[in-house]
């Protein structure tokens, strides 16, 4: 019945009666179906209050809008709401039968570590024993079963039918990635957090929040909204973290490298063969390398100290735990043992933080040669900071092609050469195809050296002009490794 799927929805008016059955959501007309319900959702690109009589004419029997339309159509229900995105996920939570109540559901926000935190939560707390499921920007998983992600938040229809299926599978544990847009668009509206983490927030997503400002409120909006049954995660090392914090109701935990925290961590060594620690003054291993994996591991840890695990057997797991794809994910050539970092780092601050931990692992006499591209239709100012930051922190720089989407990638590349200064242009060429990059950067290194090729990570395309072309950034340095006899 659709008083049923409208409940805790801030109603304004109603025309027509809310007795009727429903028998599917959707936001967008072209998916409708007779006896159906249409959201007029109004997105960053269209207004879904333009697509009403489209969707009546294709079946659907109720429309949930902020404006009603000048003329109604007898035996439409009509519902005028304060918020057609928040209805969304209230009503699709409620159309699904809550699916995030059923379960414990650990959400991570942050510009960097999203998405390693929550597979590794997926991870440790499968080797623990528990069915879970995973939301996130590589891919979405209900245990051994992998469902490929196109967002790294699902709109909120689909993202309730993906927690139902989790739910259905009886999982017990769900971690989920929650990027600002997915907050800001209120995708994940109506959801039953059981706790919430905060990595860190650098310059990114500005072509979408306009402002600094903006993005850090939108973050922070998440926190804000937690019950006092929840509890809250945050770095306390990251000047935004104690205002992540400042007027949650959910129970407060810091964890920190550099300060008094409630989870504190100290790195012994940091070397291509992993992490040696003391977290809160127990000495342990890990396979993952890097100071900012150091604070995804615990990101992990207080989030399962918090989920009442056992310390000892948690900390024992995430020894042997390896991150997600395209995560400083690396490659050792046979020969010349040239190796070969794949990193998602598509942000300045992501690309600061590869480059300053490849600068502290190596042994003094390796060159560091950087692939590097930005995205086009994205953030327009954070191009030439990431070839500054690229130039400072490696011997040899190769501007080249991410995924130019619509803009030409030259003039994507202009934009990064204005960050290259006079000093800095004598290490530095440009390529425009990335593939020839990559091959020209094998091409330059010599025995030991390090090759990172950053921006892309686990995707496997290149989207130029619209379309999607095969490209796994890791295959193709294999194939150059080979190829060239390192």
């Amino acid at each position: 019945m659709l008083t049923d799927l409208l409940y805790k929805v801030k109603i304004k008016t109603v025309n027509g009666s809310t007795g009727i059955s429903v028998t599917a959501l959707h936001i967008d007309s072209h998916t409708i179906e007779k006896g159906s319900c249409f959201i007029a959702v109004k997105g960053s690109v269209t207004d879904g209050y333009q697509f009403i009589d489209a969707a009546i004419e294709k079946g659907a029997v109720a429309i949930v809008t902020e404006k009603i339309p000048a003329v109604l159509i007898e035996h439409i229900t009509y519902i005028e709401v304060e918020n057609s995105a928040v209805a969304a996920g209230l009503m699709a939570h409620n159309f699904y039968g809550e699916p995030s109540a059923k379960f414990n559901l650990i959400g991570v926000t942050g510009t960097n570590g999203k998405t390693t935190i929550a597979t590794i939560l997926f991870n440790l707390f499968t080797k623990l024993g528990y069915k879970c499921g995973l939301i996130s920007t590589v891919q979405n998983q209900i245990e051994t079963a992998i469902i490929p992600a196109t967002h790294t938040t699902p709109d909120a229809i689909h993202l309730n039918a993906l927690l139902k299926k989790m739910s259905d599978a009886n999982c017990e544990y769900v971690f989920m990635e929650c990027s600002s847009h997915a907050i800001d668009q209120q995708r994940i509206a109506g959801l039953i957090f059981k706790g919430a983490i905060f990595s860190n927030i650098t310059h990114d997503h500005l072509d979408y929040h306009k402002t600094f400002d903006e993005y850090i409120r939108v973050k922070k909006s998440w926190f804000d909204s937690l019950p006092s049954t929840a509890f809250a995660i945050s770095n306390a090392d990251d000047k935004r973290g104690a205002v992540m914090m400042q007027n949650t109701a959910a129970k407060k935990y810091f964890y920190s490298l550099r300060t008094v925290a409630d989870f504190k961590g100290k790195i012994l060594d940091n070397s291509l063969s992993g992490l040696h620690m003391l977290v809160n003054d127990v000495e342990v291993y890990f396979k993952l390398i890097g100071e900012f994996n150091a604070y995804n591991l615990l990101a992990v840890y207080a989030a399962a100290v918090c989920l009442k695990q056992n310390k000892e057997e948690v900390l024992l797991a995430l020894s042997n735990i390896t991150g997600a794809e395209g995560r400083f994910d690396y490659e050792v050539s046979i020969t010349e043992k040239v190796v070969g970092i794949i990193d998602y780092a598509h942000t300045p601050d992501a690309l600061l933080n590869v480059l300053a931990t490849i600068k502290n692992l190596r042994k003094g006499h390796e060159k560091i040669i950087t692939v590097i591209g930005c995205g086009g239709n994205r953030d327009k100012t954070k191009r030439p900071v990431m070839a500054e930051v690229a130039c400072e922190y490696s011997d040899k720089v190769i501007l080249t092609s991410d995924n130019p989407r619509n803009e030409k990638p030259e003039d994507i590349l202009k934009d990064m050469e204005a960050g290259v200064n006079v000093v800095a242009r004598k290490k530095c060429i440009t390529i425009a195809d990335r593939r020839e990059a990559i091959k020209t950067a094998v091409s330059l290194s010599a025995k030991e050296d390090i090759v990172l090729v950053a921006g892309k990570g686990h995707e496997k395309y290149q989207e130029i002009a619209g379309v999607k072309y095969d490209f796994d950034d890791k295959k193709v340095l294999r194939e150059m490794f080979e190829l060239l006899g390192k």
